[in-house]
């Protein structure tokens, strides 16, 4: 993937800017990891100077939050578009599925580098935390905006800890490694999706 590069500093309103800075803070942490770049990295490829990266984040750490945050509403709302589709239900488990499963493949080292700083780093931890309670939220919303019969949050919980897991692993190759059939692997989560949608 061609980076952006840029002679002189961008122009845009403040938010352009912290745009701009986390989508190119995304892209450099998915495929160099979190340890693998600074904030000087961001900014530069993101076409501006270091001090404009600290107008909007105190520290690296801070933007890569941000990059997650902003993640998990791409995918959510990607989800709830596919729940709006008007499939029926066994088509839109198949879409979900194959949805997250692009997601987390595409996302794989920035998905990596946050699973090693949830077991780090207290305050990715907390953020962490409170991006699953946004989650589970989000899942209750779908139901009930979606006409899907309400369940447990407990139940949600278990179904976003194993299909995310799961996602994680088709998109970081465990499952080749492991001598395991992809189409059977995909079937059977569309069958745990199709089961929560009904």
């Amino acid at each position: 993937m061609e980076r952006l590069k840029a002679d002189r500093p961008r122009r845009g309103t403040p938010a352009q800017t912290r745009a701009r800075l986390v989508a190119t803070a995304a892209d450099i942490f998915n495929h160099v990891g979190y340890h693998g770049t600074d904030s000087n990295r961001i900014a530069k490829e993101a076409g501006y100077a270091t001090g404009t990266f600290y107008k909007h984040f105190k520290d690296k750490r801070e933007a890569f939050l941000a990059v997650y945050e902003t993640w998990v509403t791409s995918e959510w709302a990607a989800i709830d578009s596919e729940l709006s589709a008007g499939n029926k239900a066994k088509e839109t488990a198949r879409r979900l599925v194959e949805l997250s499963i692009d997601f987390h493949r595409k996302w794989r080292g920035l998905r990596a580098s946050l699973m090693e700083l949830v077991f780090t780093d207290k305050e990715v931890r907390r953020f962490y935390r409170s991006q699953r309670r946004r989650q589970l939220d989000v899942i209750a919303q779908l139901r009930l905006r979606h006409g899907i019969p309400a369940g447990r949050r407990e139940d949600d919980a278990i179904h976003l800890f194993t299909t995310e897991r799961t996602y994680d692993a088709i998109g970081q190759g465990e499952l080749q490694a492991l001598g395991l059939d992809h189409n059977t692997v995909v079937d059977a989560m569309v069958e745990k999706v199709f089961a929560l949608l009904s």
